[in-house]
């Protein structure tokens, strides 16, 4: 068991918070992430002074393909944010993502990333164990990770990306293409998408919840996942909630609208 999965866990690691370029800080992390064996697939900008490099290594991909919609779960999210007169780097903690999304243990790939980076855990006041993440919702009548959103079946698996891509490079319903990612071995496909339109869009969700002064940019980009001939994404309620562990209710309800806008949008990639 990995140390970290010993005690409660955090959604994010912070890497730095100093004063610097945005831009040369980026650079220098996706150098670092590929000096640390680590393949960039591809960047995001969701809005002004937010960048999200998302990168994968041949362990992670590995170990996503032994669990059931390990696909979600093949990526490591890492953002660099101009917040006042700092810059931070910070990135999606495996570990933490790893139990929400019922993978086995992601310790090799939490070490590289710490090798690379560095950092410390945060992203909440108290965290989570492994335990509740395995079985986590935010609060009665919301959805578990097994209730991920259904968006469409086809014939094949090749089929379902090819018209996933072809929906996305047509630019309709503000939706882009950040990445692509399959896992080995298997039918399974993790595309990320930035969402710039309606009450579902990355700015919209981000600019009332993420308030703290460490920034959840990480939480980016959404993604949907290919598995066989189906297409899914997780429900907005649990992805966005566990970004977020410590929202209020009272939070939560200014965003009311934009789980279902989320599905929506995302749904329309799959008809």
């Amino acid at each position: 068991m990995n140390a970290w999965a010993a005690e409660n866990l955090m959604p994010f690691v912070m890497v730095s918070n100093t004063a610097g370029d945005a831009a040369a800080v980026a650079a220098d992390t996706k150098g670092k992430l590929e000096a640390g064996g680590f393949k960039v697939l591809g960047e995001y900008s969701p809005y002004a002074g937010a960048n999200v490099i998302v990168a994968t290594s041949d362990a992670l991909l590995a170990q996503a393909a032994k669990s059931d919609f390990g696909g979600y779960g093949a990526v490591v999210r890492v953002a660099v944010t101009k917040a006042g007169d700092k810059v931070q780097v910070a990135y999606a903690n495996p570990i933490y993502w790893a139990a929400a999304y019922q993978m086995q243990d992601l310790g090799e790939v939490a070490g590289s990333l710490k090798q690379a980076l560095g950092g410390t855990p945060y992203g909440s006041e108290s965290g989570l164990s492994d335990k509740k993440l395995r079985k986590y919702h935010y609060m009665a009548f919301m959805p578990y990770f097994k209730d991920h959103d259904e968006l469409g079946s086809f014939g094949s698996h090749s089929e379902a990306v090819a018209k996933v891509n072809e929906h996305l490079a047509s630019g309709a319903n503000g939706l882009t293409k950040i990445f692509e990612v399959s896992l080995p071995g298997k039918d399974e496909t993790l595309i990320g998408v930035g969402i710039s339109q309606g009450d579902g869009s990355d700015a919209f969700v981000m600019e009332r919840v993420d308030k703290a002064d460490m920034k959840h940019t990480a939480h980016l980009p959404y993604a949907v996942l290919v598995s066989g001939n189906d297409v899914y994404s997780l429900a907005g309620k649990f992805r966005i909630a566990l970004s977020f562990p410590d929202l209020t209710m009272g939070t939560f309800g200014s965003i009311m609208s934009s789980p279902g806008a989320i599905k929506d949008s995302l749904g329309t990639l799959a008809k």
